[in-house]
This record gives C-alpha cells, structure tokens and sequence, in this order.
C-alpha cells in the first residue's frame, strides 16, 4: 500500500495493493505501450475530472451543421462545436476521416485532440438503438422515454434514471421497475410510490427499505409482510378500508401525515451501515449482486471493480462510471459494451482503444473522435496495422515526456461548463 498526494486537492490517499496489481495486469493486455502509471489524483477528483463531461440535463435548440435543421442538443448553441442531428451524424453523409490528422510531436497531445474533437462532428445527444426518445441524453436500447439520462433498456418512462424499468416516472437510481412512481434506489418493484431503498416488492406507497413486501403504506425496516401500515398489520379488508378512506395522493394534508408518520418509523428502526443485497468482499453503498468490488456505489453485477459508480455488469473496471457490460476498462465514462478501453469517453462496443470519444464498433484507436467500424486509427487517420503499433507507442513515450500519459482529458478541454455537469451536481 502506497500514500499519495492528491495533485489537484493536496490531500493523502491510499493505492492499495490490489489497485497496484491492477495497474500491473492492465499494462499487461497493452504490451506495446508504457506501464500504466499510478494516480497522482484521489478517487473523489478522478471522478470530478470525468464527470466535468457529461452534460445530462441541460437541452437546449440549435442548428444541425449538416442539414440546418432545428434540433434539440446538449450543446448550447453558442459552444464552438460541430453538431449533427442523430439522424445526420450517424448516416453515411459525412467521414470522420476528413478531419484526420499527423501526430505533432513538438505540442502536447491533449491540445491535438481538443481541436480535433472541436472540428469532427459531435452527435446532438448520445442516444443509441432508441425509439421515440428525442429529448433524453445518454441512453440506450430505450422506446417512448422522455427527460430521462442514462439508462439503458426503458421504456415509456419519464423524468430520472431508471434501468431496465418500463412505466416509471420521477426516479432516481431504480433498476428492473415496473409502474413505479417517485421511487429512489429501488431494485425489482412494480406498483410503487413515494418509495426508498425497497427490494423486490409491490405495491407499496410510502415506504422505507422493505424487502419482499407487498400491500404495505408508510412502512419502514419490514421484510415478507403483507397488508401493513405504520408497520402494524391488517386484514385484507380493514387494509383496503383504511387505504379507501387515508390513502389520497391528491389530498396535500393527509400525504404529509403519512410522511410524518414515516419519518417517525424511520428514526425508530435500526438502519443498515450500507445496502449491500447477496454481496461478498465490497466496500461502498447500494452494491447488488457483486463481488471483490471497492469504493462502489449504485453497482450491479460487478467483479473485481474499484472506484466505479452507477455501473451495472461490469468485470475488472475501475474508474467508471455511467456504463454497462464493460471490462478491463480504466478511466472510462459513458456508454456500454467495451473490452479494453482506457482514458476514453462515449465510445460503445468499442475495444483496445486510448484516449478517444464516441466511438462506435471499433478496435485499436488511440485519440479519435466519432469514428464508427474501424481499427487501427490515431487522431482519425487511417494506419496500417504495424504503423499503427509504433506510432502508438511513440506517442505514449511523447504522453509521458509532457506528463499526459496514464491521465484522463484534463477539465479544461471538457465541452460543456462545469456548472452544466454533474460534477456540478455532485462535487
């Protein structure tokens, strides 16, 4: 175990054994390339760096650059990048591979890729595989959704964060819901609302960290039951009589009485340290269905994961966050389905590739901006597969020599303002 310094907050943290063999096994799978370097910054301003470039719920109306047509986009009108609608960007009309570039050895890299990634079509919101879903940012496989940000695997819902949920609306962090309404952190429910940190139940309103329940109003702590309030149990009939009678989500007054209610119920049961549900060897909070996984938080289905954050079916990542079904990525955010990834963002069924951005179906790029179904590319020019390998490796020597190499984009080359991100949200 090691003590740094963090150099953007000047404060000590930890690298553990287990993230030095990690660092080791991933230079390991890039063996034309330089050793992967060790932090110089703590995971808490890791996650900001990334962060700072993700911009989910700030829209605006702009132009496209190809069509002129009226759009809707994260980018604001007035930012100096080139936007393309979904339909433009991804249809056949355009080549990434007119904005390619030589390698300037004589400037650091990270300028190079910013006036690259300011030329090279953008696409207006990160939207993939969806229907009927315009005003959303960062989803994908989704039908009929609208206001939601980055989920995957949705349909007809509205307003939050849901994954593989169907007609929810107003969530936060919920995975596999149905007909859930104003739910946080809540994993396989139906019927909900107003609910937190409740597993596998249905039908509840206004409950507090119920499991397998059913039939339940202004709960908290129960596990099994059925037709309870207040945490007392009913029958079925003074149950459905008291819901007729209390039960009126139009009534402002009696909905605070509940909530009142609850927030008693609350302060009076004994609460978890952590949410960790069928779990081995974690640290975090709100980790499902995981193992040998660290500094964790809203995780599903992840193994040998260090420092990730609303990540689901994840194997050997650290430092992701916003993704599904990655492995052996490192210093990734954005979209699902890549195998060896580094330092990149929004690439998708994308593999052995540094430093790039939105990314489709390709392998072996290094520091390439929107290209789709290729390899062996850097700065969007086209390499022979042996000239590819030296060139790489001579750029990751330039990367060290300038202090860029085994770091993420730095936050000033991020397109939105920080203030549009959810490091602004976070941090």
């Amino acid at each position: 175990m090691q003590t740094r310094i963090c150099k953007a907050s000047g404060k000590e943290f930890l690298i553990f054994d287990r993230d030095i063999e990690y660092y080791r096994k991933l230079s390991g799978l890039f063996p034309y390339l330089p050793e992967i370097t060790l932090p110089t910054l703590c995971p808490e301003e890791r996650t900001r760096r990334r962060f700072s470039f993700r911009n989910e719920r700030r829209l605006f109306y702009r132009t496209c650059g190809l069509t002129g047509r009226r759009i809707v986009s994260n980018y604001s009108p007035e930012s100096p990048y080139t936007i393309y609608s979904q339909e433009a960007w991804w249809s056949d009309e355009w080549n990434p591979f007119k904005y390619g570039r030589d390698i300037d050895f004589s400037r650091p890299f990270f300028e190079q890729f910013n006036e690259l990634n300011k030329i090279v079509p953008q696409i207006s919101l990160n939207v993939v595989k969806s229907e009927r879903c315009e005003f959303n940012s960062y989803i994908g496989e989704c039908k009929n959704c609208y206001q939601v940000a980055g989920s995957v695997y949705c349909e007809d819902c509205y307003y939050g964060s849901p994954y593989y949920s169907k007609d929810c609306v107003d969530s936060l962090l919920i995975r596999d819901c149905t007909l859930c309404y104003e739910c946080v952190a809540c994993d396989r429910c139906y019927g909900c609302n107003f609910c937190q940190d409740c597993v596998g139940s249905n039908d509840l309103y206004f409950c507090y960290d119920l499991k397998a329940c059913r039939n339940c109003i202004g709960c908290a702590g129960l596990r099994n039951v059925e037709y309870h309030i207040f945490n007392k149990k009913y029958s079925k009939e003074n149950y459905e009589k008291w819901k007729r009678e209390n039960l009126d989500m139009e009534n402002p007054e009696k909905v605070n009485k509940i909530l009142e209610e609850l927030k008693r119920l609350k302060l009076e049961i004994p609460h978890q340290y952590a949410i960790c549900e069928k779990t081995e060897n974690v640290t975090g909070n709100y980790i499902y269905e995981s193992k040998n996984t660290h500094y964790a938080f809203d995780v599903k289905k992840c193994e040998d994961c260090s420092y990730v954050a609303q990540v689901v079916d994840m194997k050997d990542c650290y430092d992701n966050n916003y993704v599904e079904e990655n492995e052996a990525c490192y210093e990734y955010m954005g979209s699902y389905r890549n195998n060896r990834v580094l330092f990149s963002l929004m690439c998708c069924t994308t593999s052995d590739s540094l430093y790039s951005a939105y990314c489709i179906s390709s392998s072996n790029l290094f520091g390439c901006v929107s290209v789709r179904h290729k390899q062996y590319c850097i700065l969007n020019k086209q390499y022979d597969r042996d000239s590819y390998f030296t060139t790489v490796r001579r750029l990751a020597d330039h990367m060290r020599e300038t202090g860029e190499w085994g770091e993420f984009f730095p936050m000033s080359i991020s397109p939105f303002p920080y203030e549009h991100t959810v490091a602004k949200d976070y941090f």
